[in-house]
């Protein structure tokens, strides 16, 4: 431990940051890319005759602003979710400062702090990192003949918002987070600190309301959004509004959500001791369930709906050209398609590597913070490979209710978002949702791997220390 400038007690840095960083970075990347991709995606548009129509003007204007809203609040949620399982995991490290002298509010400083400075270095990093793979990428599809060689923009300054905005959430997810060392005492400290039960999260009846209330008012504006679309592309404005609200009340209801999809999931698990086992701590402990859930669902649900939405494009205006040929003659509309069907590939795997980072991440965090927990079963009588299989069986079942979750979502989000925007154009209409099943077979295939790769350096690490040490580690 080392003197922190507040005048309290700061924990020596733990393995949390680098993955926070890591996550900061791929957020602000994410947000760059999309919008330097959105703006090379719409000089293409626009040079060719088709942007020549008003509502096609309209559509990509309308595109960009989604995009910039989409850029930044998947950022706020993926580094705030991430930072919140670090914290969770260092309650009781925190309120045992308190124990021997540190003040709340010098803790709370220190914490926020940490926030701050992981958020700048992995903005940094992320938007330079962004800016290079979008401009290497841009070249490279020129390079390519998958779009001519026009002058596309190279800088834009809304790429600063997404850094900006990663910065403020993990220095504001650190400090909410730091909050429960406020309601620790210092005999709470002396012993084990756990995660919320799901009696006591059913008791936060202010959280659990907003939620309701987030959802519910989202839910109505994606309705309102989708049958305005059939009148104006604006109409997208209004369900991005009602995704935003609703996906918030999801996530933070999370630990209402999941719990009924983990004990479907379950009771697919078998009867052993460890699927029992399994099955049952997935629902103990919703919220640590849910931190750990979340980061994937982010990414599944970004797969899907871009996916979702590229498909219904290329189907309104494939369906458009033969229904109204005397308006989109000669309009050149395969290269359009072709280019941004590329251009939403990349944010299909951007998302996937969001999707993998925060479930590789959760996973690791969640099974290194529960070691005194393996150490107890381990004592207990728990071989090493029965704690292994426990925590696969965890780390599966969550994977599984994600994807599951990820993908509903998205489907909803893809399509209404392209109904919205789409629906008022010459030739759309109502639009059937478009699901293109290889690829999110493809996306479930992944995360059943990842969720084997993460789970097993912690649990080696946590198998090979012995039942005794274990129950020592803070």
């Amino acid at each position: 431990m080392s003197r922190s400038r507040f005048g309290g007690v700061r924990p020596a840095a733990d393995s949390g940051h680098g993955a926070s960083i890591l996550v900061a970075a791929l957020s602000a990347a994410f947000g760059v890319v999309l919008l330097m991709a959105t703006d090379v995606l719409a000089t293409y548009i626009s040079a060719t005759s088709l942007g020549e129509h008003g509502s096609v003007r309209l559509a990509l204007l309308i595109v960009a602003a989604v995009f910039v809203v989409i850029a930044v609040y998947v950022g706020a949620i993926v580094t705030a979710n991430t930072f919140a399982t670090i914290v969770a995991g260092r309650t009781r490290t925190l309120a045992l400062m308190r124990l021997i002298g540190a003040s709340s509010r010098s803790l709370r400083g220190s914490v926020a702090s940490e926030g701050l400075l992981v958020g700048c270095m992995g903005s940094v990093f992320g938007a330079a990192g962004g800016y290079s793979i979008a401009a290497i990428g841009t070249r490279a599809v020129v390079g390519w003949g998958m779009i001519p060689a026009l002058d596309y923009p190279m800088f834009d300054p809304l790429i600063f918002l997404p850094p900006i905005v990663v910065i403020a959430t993990t220095w504001s997810a650190s400090w909410v987070g730091s909050r429960r060392v406020l309601a620790v005492t210092p005999l709470q400290a002396l012993v084990t600190a756990v995660d919320r039960s799901r009696e006591e999260t059913g008791r936060r009846r202010g959280r659990n309301l907003t939620a309701v209330l987030l959802f519910s008012a989202g839910a109505g504006l994606l309705v309102a959004g989708i049958i305005l679309g059939l009148v104006t592309p604006l109409a997208v404005m209004i369900a991005l509004l009602g995704g935003v609200l609703s996906f918030s009340g999801l996530v933070l209801g999370a630990h209402l959500v999941m719990p009924p999809v983990l004990r479907l999931v379950g009771n697919l698990a078998g009867g052993s001791a460890s699927a029992r086992l399994a099955a049952a701590n997935t629902i103990r402990y919703p919220d640590r369930s849910a931190r750990t859930a979340i980061g994937l669902v982010i990414g599944v649900t970004l797969v899907t709906m871009f996916s979702v939405a590229a498909q219904c494009y290329r189907d309104v205006l494939t369906a458009a050209q033969e229904l109204r040929p005397d308006v989109y003659a000669g309009a050149g509309i395969e290269p359009v398609l072709a280019a941004t069907i590329a251009v939403f590939s990349v944010l299909v795997g951007f998302s996937g590597v969001i999707a993998a980072v925060g479930m590789v991440n959760s996973l690791s965090l969640s099974v290194l913070q529960r070691r005194r927990e393996l150490g107890l079963l381990r004592a207990l009588g728990f071989s090493s490979n029965q704690v292994r299989a426990l925590v696969f069986i965890e780390s599966a079942q969550l994977s599984v209710a994600a994807v599951l979750t990820g993908v509903v979502l998205g489907i909803i989000y893809g399509w209404a978002g392209a109904q919205s925007l789409l629906g008022s154009l010459p030739g759309g209409g109502l639009i059937a949702p478009s699901v293109p099943w290889p690829v999110l077979a493809l996306a479930a295939s992944a995360c059943a791997l990842l969720a084997v790769v993460a789970s097993i350096a912690p649990t080696r690490s946590a198998v090979r220390t012995s039942p005794m040490a274990a129950l020592a580690v803070e």
